[in-house]
């Protein structure tokens, strides 16, 4: 009998959010503004509190290490208030935080990152007795040192606890963190191989893939998405590959069915920040697949999570049931068709 129960393991930081008067150019300045706030981040958070918004009626534990310190209670403490299971978490060394500086110009956000207590994240820290569940979610990959580094049979340490999950019946998700560098191809493509869902952005699809799905003018190479997702499925994905962006949604099932939805529009004034909006989604994304719904109803649940997320200018405050977020952007209307090149059908 399946278990009414999603673990998400990895990431537990503190995000420190800073509003700024637009970014700056390389060595110029800009203004700090009021509402400089604290609050939980990184996947194990944003995702485990989302997911328990979305499904109140489904356990949802969190796995993952954090410092002795106060950022440690802090993390804690906030992800036991929306009754997320925090028994599985460890604590040791420093707690990883976060320096997020979101532009109240854009509405975009970039991240200063202290690895701290994630980099000392394995499968030695917790035990397989109690990791009983139906879906065991892991991000993200490039930022938990210890998973990421080599394993000789399986190439990664995570690559070999994903095995490992798989072996004693649980299905497995990852997703994976944006980053300039190479390390894509070595690092993501070996956890594929025991993943069922893989939940991630284009450009980390991209990255992983080889296949790009942004053209120098920023837009999206749509004739691209199609054969990125196939290309994810000869990695090894098990089940669902789903690509998300400003733009929608983008999945592939493991029969070779393509779905599709497109970005909700939003009322004047309504996007107070983006932070959390990619584990919005993906909490929708795991929430509709625990529930055994289809690949297309998975990612309209994980569009509608991500638009309510933008009500608030940190990850997790507006999430709500997945049928309230449901019925609150259908009141905003049809979503933004994304056409398919007719090559790429």
């Amino acid at each position: 009998m399946k278990k009414n129960k999603i673990i998400v393991a990895g990431n537990i930081l503190v995000d420190h959010l800073y509003p700024i008067a637009g970014y700056p150019e390389r060595g110029q300045l800009t203004t700090i503004l009021d509402g400089i706030g604290k609050s939980v981040g990184g996947a194990v958070c944003n995702v485990g509190i989302d997911l328990k918004r979305l499904m109140p009626d489904t356990e949802v534990a969190a796995l993952g290490l954090v410092g002795t310190d106060e950022g440690g209670d802090f993390a804690l403490g906030e992800m036991k208030k929306e009754g997320v299971d925090v028994s599985l978490v460890g604590r040791e060394g420093v707690t990883s935080f976060t320096a997020v500086m979101s532009d109240t110009v854009s509405h975009e956000r970039t991240f200063f990152q202290y690895r701290g207590a994630n980099a000392l994240f394995s499968e030695d820290s917790f035990s397989w007795d109690a990791a009983d569940c139906d879906i065991l979610h892991i991000a993200y990959i490039l930022l938990l040192d210890a998973l990421d580094a080599k394993d000789a049979e399986y190439g990664t340490k995570l690559a070999r606890l994903l095995c490992h999950a798989k072996e004693r019946g649980i299905r497995t998700s990852i997703d994976v963190v944006s980053e300039n560098g190479e390390r894509f191809c070595r690092i993501v493509p070996p956890a594929l191989r025991y993943t069922d869902f893989c939940i991630i952005n284009e450009i980390e699809a991209g990255r992983t893939t080889g296949i790009e799905l942004r053209a120098p003018d920023g837009s999206l190479r749509t004739e691209n998405l199609k054969p990125c997702l196939r290309k994810l499925f000869d990695l090894g994905v098990g089940e669902w590959a789903v690509i998300h962006c400003p733009e929608g949604g983008f999945g592939m099932d493991r029969t070779g069915q393509f779905a599709s939805y497109g970005q909700i529009p939003t009322p004047d004034g309504y996007i107070r920040g983006k932070v959390g909006a990619g584990d919005a989604f993906c909490a929708g994304v795991l929430s509709a697949a625990h529930r055994g719904q289809p690949l297309a109803d998975a990612l309209k649940l994980g569009n509608a999570a991500a638009t309510v997320s933008l009500k608030a200018p940190g990850a997790t405050e507006a999430m709500r049931t997945a049928e309230e977020c449901l019925a609150i952007t259908d009141a905003f209307g049809a979503p933004v068709c994304v056409e398919i090149p007719e090559a790429a059908q």
